[in-house]
Parts: C-alpha cells; sequence; structure tokens
C-alpha cells in the first residue's frame, strides 16, 4: 500500500508541477481517498460485516440501556420507553463516532512517520483520513436507520434532511479534536493513556443513556462546556420531537464545532514544522 501511496503523490506532485497551484486541492482531495481507502481495508479486511460492525454496537448498548434503565427514565420521555430507546441510540452514535474516528486519527501521524520521511505529503490528511473512514461508515450503516426513524417520528422530509446539519457540526468537533491530539502525540507519547480518560469523561458527561433534566442545575453549568452536549441535543430534537428543527439548537452545535475545529487545526499548523525531527 505504501508504494501505492507513493506512485499517487509523485504522479501528482509530477502534475503539478504543469498545472501549478490550481491543481493543489484536488491533488489532497484525491490523495485523501487514498488514504481513506486504505484505513477502511485495513480495520475490515477479512471482516463478514464489514462498515456494518458500526452499527452493531450501538446497537447492543441501546438493547443494555433499555433493560436496566428503561422503565426508570421512561418518565423523561413522555413515558415512552420507545422514546428512550432512540434517544439513547442517537446518544450512542454521537459518543462512538467521537472515540473511534478520534482515537484512529490521535496516532495517525507517528505511525506514518516513515512514510512523510520519504515523500513530501501535507500531514494534515492523516488524521482526516481517519475521520472520513469513520464518517463513510456512519453514511452507510447508521445514519439510513436514523434516517428512516425520523421520517416515522415527525412524518417530515425536512427533519430527515435537517440531520446532516447536526452530524456536520459532529465531523467538524472530530476533526478538531483529531488535528489537536494527532500533534499532541508527537510530542507525548504517553498521551492515548491521558485520552481515554478524557473519551470517558466526555461520554459520561454527555446525556447518552440518562436524560439531561436529572443532572442538577450545577452541575449542567459545566457541562455546557462539553462540545458533544448541543450536537446530541439537536439531533434528538430533529428526530425524536416531531416538531421543525430547532435553528437555535443547530446553531450552538455548529458554533461548538467551528470553535473546535478552529483550535485543532491553529494548534496543528504551528506545531507541524517541529514534526519530522521527531516521526
Amino acid at each position: 500500500m505504501g508504494n501505492v501511496l507513493k506512485d499517487t503523490v509523485i504522479h501528482k506532485e509530477q502534475g503539478m508541477s504543469k498545472q501549478h497551484y490550481k491543481s493543489k486541492l484536488w491533488w489532497y482531495w484525491e490523495l485523501f481517498l487514498v488514504l481513506v481507502r486504505r484505513n477502511l481495508k485495513r480495520r475490515y479486511r477479512g471482516s463478514f460485516l464489514g462498515i456494518y460492525w458500526s452499527l452493531l454496537s450501538p446497537l447492543i448498548m441501546t438493547g443494555l440501556y433499555a433493560a436496566i434503565f428503561g422503565t426508570a427514565f421512561a418518565a423523561y420521555y413522555d413515558n415512552s420507553t420507545r422514546n428512550y430507546v432512540l434517544a439513547a441510540f442517537t446518544g450512542l452514535v454521537v459518543i462512538n463516532f467521537f472515540s473511534s474516528s478520534t482515537v484512529q486519527a490521535l496516532a495517525s501521524v507517528v505511525e506514518n512517520g516513515a512514510i512523510v520521511n520519504k515523500i513530501r505529503l501535507p500531514l494534515f490528511i492523516f488524521p482526516l483520513s481517519f475521520i472520513g473512514a469513520n464518517l463513510f461508515q456512519l453514511l452507510m450503516g447508521i445514519f439510513p436507520v436514523l434516517f428512516i426513524v425520523t421520517l416515522i417520528l415527525s412524518h417530515n422530509l425536512i427533519n430527515g434532511i435537517a440531520l446532516l446539519l447536526p452530524l456536520s457540526s459532529l465531523i467538524f468537533v472530530c476533526s478538531g479534536i483529531g488535528l489537536l491530539m494527532s500533534a499532541l502525540y508527537v510530542f507525548f507519547r504517553d498521551l492515548p493513556y491521558f485520552y481515554e480518560l478524557l473519551t470517558f469523561l466526555l461520554w459520561i458527561s454527555s446525556p447518552v443513556f440518562y436524560p439531561s433534566e436529572i443532572v442538577p442545575p450545577e452541575v449542567q453549568k459545566v457541562l455546557v462546556i462539553n462540545p458533544l452536549l448541543p450536537i446530541i441535543q439537536s439531533i434528538r430534537q430533529i428526530s425524536l420531537s416531531g416538531s421543525l428543527p430547532d435553528i437555535l439548537l443547530i446553531l450552538q452545535a455548529f458554533l461548538s464545532g467551528i470553535i473546535v475545529l478552529g483550535v485543532g487545526a491553529i494548534a496543528f499548523r504551528a506545531w507541524q514544522d517541529q514534526f519530522m525531527d521527531l516521526l
């Protein structure tokens, strides 16, 4: 695979010398697609279900949460266990995507150190390619389920299409965190142990298996810094409420995503000149 990647890069660099700067973005895009395909093939080589394993995990966890907490928390979801199950499923979709994509992106630059020492490559492509691979899984496996559930409950195609807005915010958050963590890992090789704790804190501070109403007001003031919170709330409102999408929730999710993406991109760009000495 390294030879294929190398041939692709050399070919595109020769093309860029002829087409000048205007072909640079297209070159990045094709390189991105090559890496996304490589990541997917590595992960699911010999797998029976392939990308649909990403759907199996939240379904199993949703069933477990429903069995343990469904009766206790149904009162917060119009006394409907079904609504609690759907709410838990949407929360798990968000937190699983975040955890999987950012954990994989964390080590991406270091793992490809041998390649970038031989071939000139844009380093940001590596963490983003893992986000892209997980996005492909989401669109092929989980999104159709969310879309159908939203149509059934809202009876409105607008709500189904509007799901793409908070999901876009989720991509922004994961990209920002992926860029930041992959940059930090170049300098701090103990980072995965710390990040495991961080992802657990984000999971437990997100209303995945519990309703946000049970959290004390004093604690809620702290939890607002969780960038996944407005995304989960927006997806649930669009999917489960039966009303039109709440523009304010969507804007909050977008603001959260843009801020995290901006921080991650700025940090990565500021530190990347130091990477080659450490890879």
